[in-house]
């Protein structure tokens, strides 16, 4: 089993756990700034990915940091069990997964724009708008700048791309006069 499918069924687990307690969206926050705690300290990323570290070394660090960071029981759980079983070097996609599932269950996607030169927050506003018409659901829009791109925007909401950039329509161009000769 991938390290991936394995984080998607720790984060199931958990985001269950933590939706039967109404807590889905504290325990995302928590989650998330564990992770960049950990994400902040080289010595503690090395603790957690390395096989060579003692079990019982492991779980009193989580235990420490749990305590310390006041995290939730679920939270704690969790962490104990990753440190039991020595998967402590996939809390970063677990916690990514975990994310996913609580934007899901709140009716929010996320969608990435790539435009030739920076959009100002009118523009993604209005993408966003006329992107949550088109999914049904709320969008949460990040951007990034592609100068060849040219001109337009090119959309990606999940696994669906809609491609309104000037190279696409270029490139479909390009298709069709060669498909006539």
């Amino acid at each position: 089993m991938s390290a991936r499918s394995v984080a998607r069924q720790y984060a199931n687990a958990l985001f269950s756990v933590a939706h039967q307690a109404g807590r889905w969206k504290e325990i995302d926050n928590e989650l998330r700034a564990f992770v960049e705690l950990v994400d902040g300290h080289a010595e503690l990323q090395q603790v957690f990915e390395s096989p060579a570290v003692p079990r019982d070394r492991r779980k009193a660090l989580v235990a420490a940091l749990a305590e310390r960071g006041a995290l939730s029981p679920e939270l704690r759980r969790l962490l104990d069990l990753l440190a039991e079983r020595g998967r402590l070097g996939i809390l970063h996609e677990i916690a990514d997964l975990y994310h996913e599932r609580v934007m899901d269950a709140e009716g929010v996607v996320t969608a990435e724009l790539v435009t030739a030169f920076p959009l100002d927050d009118e523009r993604q506003r209005a993408l966003a708008d006329a992107l949550g018409r088109a999914t049904g659901r709320r969008v949460q829009v990040t951007s990034r700048v592609d100068p060849s791109v040219i001109g337009g925007v090119i959309a990606k909401v999940g696994s669906v791309v809609y491609d309104a950039s000037v190279t696409h329509q270029l490139e479909r161009m390009r298709q069709r006069l060669a498909a006539e000769q």
